[in-house]
């Protein structure tokens, strides 16, 4: 218990460190599509190429990145549900050394959650959610998830917008 606490504690004290010292501003963007998300991992340079692509942006709802397998995802599902119409995720990008964040997402996405909110099949440090598990579940349900982790090609990534409108 102590050790966990203590993990915790470190794990939050490196985050802090890390939004002072390497700040990323841009997060996400909206955009005026309503049942398409991407997720860019950590490629930040992909993030703001399909920011600045008028017809990505028309027709997706958000892009955004994700850093972390734990925080990070509670957002994402906490977003994705408090938007219905969104019905297509996809990840793309390269993943987080360390944190794993795609392969932690995709794995919550095909696994689920444990009752004490650990993803299944998650290899990353902490892959513990502080949403609820009937969240998890209704997340799991409305979402459909491609799966292009690794990809940095924009003309991918527009073919397969292409193929869910």
């Amino acid at each position: 218990m102590v050790s966990t606490i203590f993990k915790r504690g470190i794990g939050n004290i490196a985050g802090r460190l890390c939004e002072i010292f390497i700040p990323i501003n841009d997060a996400y963007f909206i955009g005026k599509g309503r049942t398409i998300a991407i997720c860019v991992l950590s490629s930040m340079d992909l993030l703001q190429a399909i920011a600045r692509s008028e017809d990505m942006i028309e027709r997706i709802l958000i892009v955004g990145r994700l850093l972390s397998e734990n925080k990070g995802i509670d957002s994402l599902v906490r977003f994705t549900l408090k938007h219905s119409e969104l019905v297509y995720m996809i990840v793309c990008g390269k993943d987080v050394k360390g944190h794993q964040s795609g392969q932690a997402l995709l794995s919550l996405y095909r696994n689920g959650v444990t009752t004490d909110g650990k993803i299944i099949g998650a290899t990353s440090p902490n892959p513990v959610l502080r949403c609820l598990q009937e969240d998890v579940e209704s997340f799991r349900k409305q979402i459909m998830m491609y799966d292009l982790t690794g990809c940095e090609d924009i003309e991918t990534v527009k073919i397969a917008i292409s193929s869910l409108d």
